[in-house]
């Protein structure tokens, strides 16, 4: 064996094992989005009737324009971006509504109504996360918080700690 096969070997192996693992790392932010099976079976499932047919109750005080561009979480956008990579046949769906028959706004609006049921364990494990990410984050600022609030507690004590009288 000369060096030139065994140096294509040795790399055709290490982009395999790293294409296997970012396979992994996507199957893991897949599940992580609730990217399922289920969820994808459901997508696929969805016609142009079921979203022209939506009955959308509006808002109130909801207006479409630049005011109101922060519709979707940081959640929600990254589950869009991704489901719509995943499953062709929405994003297919979505260029032919948007814009002619619904707003972009008003789509995510029935998407997120229909798969509420879906994803809604996923968003939810997904805030539970970021919570404790960033409690995490203000105990690594401050770790004597804790002392610093017993002392501002003790120091906000009434200075007069007589015991009531009564003259009964």
């Amino acid at each position: 064996m000369n060096i030139q096969s065994w140096f294509r070997r040795a790399k055709s192996r290490s982009s395999s094992s790293s294409s296997s693992q970012a396979s992994t790392n996507q199957n893991e932010e897949h599940q992580l989005y609730g990217i399922t099976d289920d969820l994808i079976n459901l997508l696929k499932s969805f016609t142009l009737e079921t979203f022209r047919n939506f009955n959308l109750q509006d808002e109130q005080g909801a207006v479409d324009g630049p005011e109101s561009t922060k519709d979707l979480s940081s959640w929600q956008e990254k589950h869009a971006v991704l489901v719509l990579s995943k499953v062709k046949e929405l994003s297919q769906l979505r260029f032919r509504l948007c814009p002619r028959y619904l707003k972009e706004r008003q789509f995510w609006r029935i998407y997120f109504t229909l798969v509420k049921n879906h994803v809604a364990k996923y968003e939810l494990h997904a805030i539970r996360l970021e919570k404790l990410k960033q409690i995490a984050i203000e105990n690594k600022k401050d770790p004597n918080t804790s002392a610093y609030e017993v002392e501002m507690l003790e120091a906000r004590k009434p200075t007069d700690l007589e015991p009531a009288t009564s003259l009964e």
